[in-house]
């Protein structure tokens, strides 16, 4: 039977941390963090995620700045209010909610944003940071993976890391980060042969593959550490359920640990955009 990693419990208490330090700021410096955020369109699953964002800096007692242009706004009116936003000093971070309209460059858009500003770690130069071990500002959803990680695990040398997913949004820099963990770390996919028994080689499994209940419960070592990355909306026995990339229940009876879905990965995601946030408004201003 597993130990449940309560991501929302981890989360609160980060949060915790993150006003106290706010609270500090304001009253040592006058400085209040503050976070652009640009939502393109009416996506109705954007429009909650942008709400709770904007629910968190509120209770955090961070700045928040809401742009949120018709979903026809053209590529050069992107750029130029990034540019706009980039020139803010009072702008900390800059938070652009994915996906874009079709019509829009995403790449383009992000590569736009200043790093410094970049709080979703996205920007190819934080990318590259990232890669040679360089400080840098760090993708939210691996950066709350390795914090629950580390604060179960301890020192992670050593061990056998499984992450099954490759995107540039979690996998590959959860691969990364738990690299220069010296974790021995393999990265496998929907393609990988014998992905079971990949899994199965995993003292830490991290599941981004976008698939609801796509990891099975004997892919899993007796044992190990299951990190889910996954939400998914699916139907089932008449109800709108949200599972995640592990088939949980069976899941449970073989891991030493695992995070559920809800409250696993998801508040950890949200909890570290307002870490990041606060790191860029110390960094701005030359704050240790």
């Amino acid at each position: 039977m597993a130990i449940r990693l309560d991501g929302k419990a981890f989360a609160d208490g980060l949060c915790e941390k993150l006003i106290t330090e706010v609270e500090g700021l304001k009253a040592a410096h006058g400085l209040r963090p503050c976070i652009a955020v640009v939502l393109v369109g009416e996506d109705p699953a954007s429009q909650v995620y942008v709400r709770n964002k904007v629910k968190r800096c509120e209770q955090l007692g961070i700045d928040s700045i809401e742009h949120r242009p018709a979903d026809n706004i053209t590529q050069a009116e992107l750029m130029a209010l990034i540019d706009e936003l980039n020139g803010n000093d009072d702008v900390h971070g800059i938070l652009v909610q994915l996906p874009l309209p079709e019509h829009l460059d995403e790449d383009q858009v992000i590569n736009a944003i200043q790093p410094e500003k970049d709080v979703d770690g996205f920007n190819l130069l934080n990318v590259g940071r990232l890669s040679v071990g360089q400080k840098g500002l760090l993708p939210c959803t691996p950066l709350g993976s390795m914090m629950l990680l580390k604060d179960h695990l301890g020192d992670l040398s050593g061990l056998n890391a499984v992450v099954v997913g490759r995107s540039n949004i979690v996998g590959k820099p959860m691969a990364q980060l738990l690299l220069r963990e010296n974790c021995t770390v393999t990265i496998a996919h929907s393609k990988t042969k014998n992905l079971a028994d990949v899994c199965r080689s995993a003292d830490i499994l991290v599941a981004a593959v976008g698939r609801p209940r796509f990891v099975q419960g004997d892919w899993i070592k007796p044992g190990a550490t299951v990190i889910d990355v996954g939400i998914n909306r699916i139907e089932e026995d008449g109800k709108n359920r949200l599972v995640g990339d592990v088939d949980y229940d069976a899941a449970f009876e073989h891991a030493g640990a695992i995070t559920p879905v809800p409250g696993g990965i998801g508040p950890m995601t949200i909890a570290c955009l307002m870490y990041n946030t606060v790191a860029a408004a110390k960094a701005a201003n030359k704050i240790e």
